[in-house]
């Protein structure tokens, strides 16, 4: 009888002391809102490490929301609907500018060239930028990183925007691709799987690369205000650690293996498309193997923009990059 009860008391203080240790592993789980500018294969690394389990590992539930375009995302992080954004580096600039008392950071790149593609209505087997020269080009919205990526690339070919095209910009972000395919415009400017889609089905033609022809520019990093990475250091450092392990999967795998693993983000997309898109942006370098923001990006960053007209002020590297989390997760 005495031997079952220390039999029976042993068993009540395991359980008892489980209980107290499951308690806190739960409470180590941090849940991060992430606002993301678009749905993207783009952003392929950011959906290896929620499909790969990358956050999880790292102790993060991430709740994912598409917010459709810079401004609703970056209203998303300055009201606190959300946590982190997935944006590009110059709305935290134009935030900045506007004298913020609690700037937003960008803390981990993802993507570090730009993400469209020139597209002509007809086949060119040999293309020269000088025949955009009279033509009628469909362009994207003012101010943003496709548009002043697209200005500062006809620029450097010697083609001015204003006066040796027709540049159309008063069509919204989501209906581009439908007016060019209704007629409108002899080229166009396209993010992918679209412009891989209009060139299997014959609407349009691949020409050019603005990621190519542009260098190395922080076009999508994650950043979030400076007081949630005080207060959050841990999730922050977290957070970049399971992007970090996604960008060497990525890096790592082929352009079939990554489509596999972020289809589930895609559901209405053929997997061979996703597969044609990931290999175009993994050749062309767009996605980022580290998420270190350096300095001569950010430079191209407000080099272009100044280009365009739409640099409100210079702002150094150290003011609204944070090098210092993602440095150490790559230790």
């Amino acid at each position: 009888m005495k031997n079952c009860f220390k039999a029976g008391f042993a068993l009540l203080m395991i359980v008892i002391l489980i209980i107290p240790l499951a308690a806190c592993g739960k409470d180590k789980v941090q849940t991060v809102k992430v606002a993301e500018v678009t749905r993207s294969i783009f952003y392929a690394p950011q959906y290896v490490a929620l499909a790969k389990g990358f956050f999880e590992d790292e102790g993060v539930k991430v709740e994912l929301t598409t917010t459709w375009g810079g401004d609703k995302t970056m209203t998303a992080v300055l009201s606190n609907a959300a946590d982190i954004a997935l944006v590009g580096s110059e709305t935290s600039i134009y935030v900045y500018a506007q004298g913020s008392n609690d700037p937003v950071i960008n803390f981990a790149q993802l993507t570090q060239t730009d993400g469209t593609f020139l597209v002509s209505r007809n086949k060119i087997d040999n293309f020269s930028w000088d025949q955009l020269k009279g033509s009628t080009y469909l362009g994207q919205r003012t101010g943003g990183m496709p548009q002043m990526v697209g200005e500062f690339v006809l620029k450097k070919h010697g083609i001015d925007p204003k006066s040796d095209l027709q540049m159309i910009q008063n069509i919204d972000y989501a209906n581009i691709p439908n007016a060019f395919a209704s007629g409108t415009g002899d080229f166009v400017q396209l993010f992918e799987p679209t412009a891989s889609l209009f060139e299997k089905e014959g609407k349009g033609h691949i020409v050019a690369s603005f990621g190519t022809e542009s260098g190395h520019v922080p076009y999508t990093t994650f950043m979030a205000k400076q007081s949630y990475m005080k207060k959050n250091p841990e999730t922050i450092e977290k957070f970049t650690r399971a992007i970090y392990k996604a960008q060497q999967w990525v890096d790592s795998h082929t352009a079939k293996e990554t489509a596999e693993a972020i289809q589930e983000y895609f559901k209405d997309t053929d997997l061979e498309l996703i597969e044609t898109v990931v290999d175009r942006y993994k050749s062309q370098g767009s996605f980022a193997t580290d998420p270190i923001l350096d300095e001569e990006e950010w430079k191209n960053l407000q080099d272009i923009m100044d280009e365009a007209g739409e640099l409100p002020k210079e702002v150094s590297h150290e003011t609204l990059v944070n090098t210092e989390v993602a440095g150490e997760v790559m230790k």
